[in-house]
């Protein structure tokens, strides 16, 4: 039995009909039915009914030919899988981003992508930290993008860029008159934080250790005006219910909310996030992984300090 006799038998149950299927198989009809006639002996069965004008499949002949389509596709995955061993740009790339990062890279790094591989698909997924690692580590995820600290067993990780953080006000707020925010201040304001689960948060809270007591706190305002989204944030600071610490990425420039909030950086030492990405030390397609730290680099990120190793 060879794929190619399980393609002709594909072949003709399509066309009902032997010369048709000779030519969608690039054969002339007495090799095709050579090739048929010797299957259906091996098998013991007969495939298909001759009749003058079609030919019908029959009922096992069906069956038969629904399972040798599926070998069928399956050979040619894996003639894709090997196509990737040889050329590790060719075909998609399985990769995790956390919430906080996601919305505001990709748009900067996928036209980057798209020139520099543009057979490699990016399949993504946004998730909180701990459910991209276990999807890593269970292979249902090529790379992730993640912030350090992040130590696992068997992964390897790699700093692409230091994101530092910016404090955002609603416009006419006093602070909008300095020129950089003391951390030890934010206990003075009402602090919108992520809700649990998101690292962010933690970061935050780590700016000002004081925080994280006010936070626990029940009644508190951190914890009534939790959000688990940084943009649903960003519009409650414009709406005037507080303020809030940002990634200088997720800092809007020229959108309808211009005139409605005020950033402003930190004093030194200011505080920051190092973005990275991670893979299983196991993964067989390394440049692929270069080249979206390539990407990355040569993405339009103008608040962050780059890592070029």
């Amino acid at each position: 039995m060879t794929l190619t006799e399980l393609r002709y038998i594909v072949a003709v149950a399509r066309s009902h009909h032997f010369g048709r299927a000779a030519e969608a198989c690039f054969v002339s009809q007495p090799t095709l039915s050579v090739g048929i006639k010797k299957l259906e002996d091996e098998l013991g069965v007969a495939l298909f009914e001759r009749g003058n004008n079609e030919v019908t499949v029959t009922p096992i002949g069906a069956r038969i030919v629904e399972q040798a389509a599926h070998i069928l596709e399956l050979s040619t995955e894996l003639k894709m899988l090997a196509q990737q061993g040889k050329d590790a740009l060719a075909g998609p790339l399985r990769l995790g981003v956390i919430y906080t990062i996601a919305p505001y890279l990709l748009p900067k790094l996928i036209p980057q992508l798209h020139v520099l591989a543009p057979q490699m698909p990016l399949l993504l997924e946004e998730n909180f930290t701990a459910k991209l690692a276990e999807k890593l580590k269970r292979g249902e995820l090529d790379a992730i993008i993640i912030s350090l600290p992040f130590d696992e067993p068997g992964i390897e990780t790699l700093m692409l860029y230091t994101e530092p953080f910016q404090v955002a006000l609603p416009a006419g707020h006093a602070w909008g008159m300095k020129p950089a925010i003391n951390a030890d201040e934010l206990m003075q304001e009402n602090l919108l934080l992520l809700s649990s689960g998101h690292c962010f948060r933690d970061q935050v809270l780590k700016v000002c250790p004081a925080l994280s007591r006010t936070a626990a706190t029940p009644g508190s305002m951190q914890k009534t005006l939790e959000s688990s989204s940084l943009e649903t944030i960003r519009h409650m600071v414009a709406s005037g219910a507080g303020i809030t610490v940002m990634p200088c990425t997720a800092v809007p420039s020229g959108d309808s909310e211009q005139n409605l909030l005020v950033f402003r950086p930190f004093s030194d030492p200011a505080p920051s996030r190092p973005v990275a990405l991670a893979w299983r030390k196991s993964f067989t397609r390394p440049e692929a992984l270069k080249m979206l730290q390539k990407a990355v680099r040569l993405s339009d990120l103008p608040c962050v300090q780059k890592h070029l190793a």
